[in-house]
């Protein structure tokens, strides 16, 4: 009987815990979020720590990454949004730590996981939404409108924004999610197909599996991008309204 590609993505429980019947048993995607979350720490701690007029590696890799999320604040919200860094920047770096350690045999993708993309997704677009009412009150109903709307098109255009606001969460969520599933889905079946093709013919998957490793490092990159613009865009439509792009640098 064939394995299932999908198999390498299911989870069991390493450690079993259910106090009040309430399950928070640890797995293997646990696991690799304490260590997602201890290699961020360790990274932007000992780069702070080592501070120096003429920076070494680590001080180098920090400062950029610290300037590459700055830049996309400032593109997506403005000045206004850099209040927002420390957690754009924890997004950001989470996914993409998360999206690499997943191509390392024997790992796990955290990001594989729907409910893992999902709770990000929720948790961003929540947050927009409380931002907007408690900085806009209702005000921020005006989101429905977009600038230059001529009256007589709002009863058709407030329902499309409406279904519009509410795809946001869902296609931030699938988006990661289906796109490190499915490049991983592949990288299993090449190799399946490389071991049982043998040293005749299973050099070419092989070969196949080497080349989608390498786009696979540029994919997690870029779904990290993706997710954390499309995050600060929605944050910048809550802090702004339609005015992110005037205070955009």
């Amino acid at each position: 009987m064939e394995e299932s590609p999908l198999h390498a993505f299911e989870l069991y429980d390493l450690i079993p815990l259910a106090p009040a019947g309430i399950d928070i048993s640890v797995n293997k995607a646990v696991i690799l979020m304490w260590v997602i979350v201890g290699l961020v720490a360790f990274l932007m701690i000992s780069a702070a720590a080592s501070r120096k007029l003429v920076p070494g590696k680590l001080q180098n890799l920090a400062e950029l990454i610290v300037e590459f999320i700055r830049g996309i604040i400032l593109d997506t919200m403005g000045e206004a949004g850099m209040k927002y860094f420390p957690l754009v920047a924890t997004l950001f770096l989470f996914i993409l730590f998360a999206n690499l350690l997943g191509l390392i045999p024997g790992s796990y993708t955290v990001t594989s996981q729907i409910i893992v993309t999902a709770v990000f997704a929720l948790g961003i677009y929540g947050l927009s939404i409380v931002l907007g009412f408690s900085l806009h009150g209702a005000k921020f109903l005006g989101i429905l409108v977009p600038p230059g709307t001529p009256g007589w098109l709002l009863p058709l255009m407030i329902p499309i924004e409406l279904i519009s606001q509410l795809a946001r969460p869902i296609s931030l969520a699938v988006r990661l999610f289906a796109n490190m599933t499915a490049g991983h889905v592949i990288l299993g079946v090449l190799f399946g197909l490389a071991i049982s093709g043998g040293l005749l013919i299973g050099w070419l998957p092989f070969a196949f599996t080497i080349a989608m490793n390498g786009l696979e490092v540029g994919i997690a990159f870029i779904q990290a991008y993706i997710f954390t613009v499309l995050s600060c865009v929605y944050l910048g439509d809550a802090v702004t309204l339609h005015g992110h792009s005037e205070h955009a640098h």
